[in-house]
């Protein structure tokens, strides 16, 4: 359901563009953006840094789209996006105590240091290159291009990319000890 939430401007954009251009679709964004925190605020659902984070580039990134009349600004969001948690997670690896991933994973498990740190460089690559892809697809292919491969082509390989991290973390998934046991008793 969070997903389906998350993307729902995303996917209101695309449809208003479609339906009229990518100046009305700004407009929507910008919009459906403040109207679901807005939800989130009266359902008492928890607002995270990442939606404010979003919310603030998207409004800044619209107003000059909006102001300037040039799509290009809209097309720059998704690297700015990128880059500045690619930024976060790598600073926050060098410079704090225990890093965001390391903090997130906690929550599933504790994995050794080693699968930590190559998780948030791989994580930090990942999103340093979907940034620059974005910033080609958006200046050699027409708009329309863009905004299909902004919809599908970003959400396709950031969905790849998780299923290939879930897959790294699965096989360094510490085991309990009453799994150890049933594996023990089972052999």
């Amino acid at each position: 359901m969070k997903l389906l939430t998350d993307f729902f401007p995303l996917l209101l954009f695309f449809v208003f563009y479609r339906l009229y251009d990518i100046y009305v679709a700004t407009q929507i964004l910008m919009g459906a953006m403040l109207l679901q925190l807005l939800l989130m605020r009266l359902l008492r659902r928890p607002i995270e840094k990442m939606h404010w984070i979003t919310l603030g580039l998207v409004w800044a990134f619209g107003a000059l789209t909006l102001g300037l009349h040039d799509p290009r600004f809209i097309m720059w969001k998704p690297t700015v996006i990128n880059w500045l948690f690619a930024a976060a997670l790598l600073l926050s690896e060098w410079f704090m105590a225990r890093g965001i991933l390391r903090r997130m994973l906690a929550t599933v498990a504790e994995f050794p240091g080693g699968v930590v740190r190559r998780l948030n460089h791989a994580w930090a690559l990942f999103l340093f290159s979907v940034g620059l892809l974005n910033l080609y697809v958006a200046y050699h292919f027409p708009e329309s291009t863009w905004v299909d491969f902004k919809l599908f082509g970003l959400t396709g390989l950031s969905l790849v990319f998780i299923l290939g991290q879930s897959l790294y973390l699965a096989r360094h998934m510490p085991q309990t000890r009453e799994a150890s046991r049933n594996t023990a008793q089972e052999d």
